[in-house]
């Protein structure tokens, strides 16, 4: 067997997908399934377990596996080092990203991080924050960006930057007359908000609570971009992140509004798997982000 058997059998334990894993490594689906079946007749042991709907290794598919991510993961390391050693920064870099970081926080790092390091392609897609980590944990893409995220084990969160909530209206709403309000006026207000899987959301309802707010939002959206058009046809207001409405704001699309003795932050986060080797390209990609944080 060669290393990219190895890969190609944790990539599908890990995504417990044999599409994911074909797609992963470019291959055909049948081509994961006839590596796995040679696999087995090579150890002479039922590596996954097929009678059951869901996908589960057996006790021998578990030690096979633990003992492949070893090795790759030394494989990776050696890699790594003699790419560090030759001062050798190439490669490409995939990133899955909320819409509102990739497209109002990534863009002037990517020009500066290209710019220093013309040999790296990076590839950036904009998901949801569930699919997001779903693509770290795939091991689909390298990098993620979420905000708001409560932690979990087999991902590693590095911060990157804390984002201002601000509170925005339309031109013609009633609030737009005021520079400052109470935050309890907004009970009085329709508000607009984001679909409640996503943490931005869960994080302002939380706040809602410890305020003693009574808010139901009228209308509720997957993405700060829809969220900012509701607010400027004057369908209600919003808590968004600063960095999202400065176009807007500057143009008169929209209002910006101070609450009263209120400052509410969203922390950004980069995230990548835990135990996963990373190239010199990826390490000082994070290096350049993480530097933001401690500047924030």
């Amino acid at each position: 067997m060669h290393i990219e058997n190895f890969k190609v059998f944790c990539d599908l334990v890990e995504s417990q997908s044999f599409s994911k894993s074909a797609k992963l490594n470019n291959v055909t689906q049948s081509a994961v399934s006839q590596q796995l079946r040679v696999m087995e007749t090579h150890f002479n042991s039922l590596i996954i377990d097929r009678s059951q709907k869901q996908f589960r290794l057996t006790r021998e598919g578990a030690k096979v596996y633990e003992v492949f991510k070893s090795i790759l993961c030394q494989y990776e390391d050696l890699k790594n080092d003699l790419l560090e050693m030759k001062k050798v920064v190439s490669g490409d870099i995939r990133i899955s990203t909320i819409y509102s970081i990739g497209l109002h926080e990534l863009p002037s790092y990517l020009k500066d991080y290209m710019k220093k390091f013309p040999s790296v392609n990076v590839h950036v897609e904009y998901r949801r924050s569930n699919l997001v980590i779903e693509d770290v944990l795939s091991n689909s893409v390298d990098l993620g960006f979420v905000a708001f995220q409560e932690p979990i084990n087999e991902i590693e969160f590095v911060p990157f930057k804390n984002d201002r909530l601000v509170l925005v209206v339309s031109p013609s709403h009633p609030l737009a007359k005021k520079s400052e309000i109470e935050f309890k006026e907004l009970e009085a207000t329709k508000y607009i908000s984001f679909d409640k899987d996503i943490p931005t959301r869960k994080a302002t309802d939380e706040l809602f609570k410890k305020e003693g707010l009574d808010i139901t939002p009228v209308m509720e959206f997957d993405n700060t971009e829809t969220v900012k058009r509701a607010v400027e046809i004057d369908a209600g207001v919003s808590l968004l992140p600063e960095s999202t409405v400065i176009r807007e704001v500057s143009q008169g699309q929209l209002v910006k509004i101070g609450i009263k003795d209120q400052e509410i932050t969203r922390p950004l986060f980069i995230i990548h798997r835990k135990g996963r080797s990373l190239s010199p390209a990826k390490r000082r990609f994070i290096d350049l982000l993480s530097n933001v944080s401690e500047k924030d």
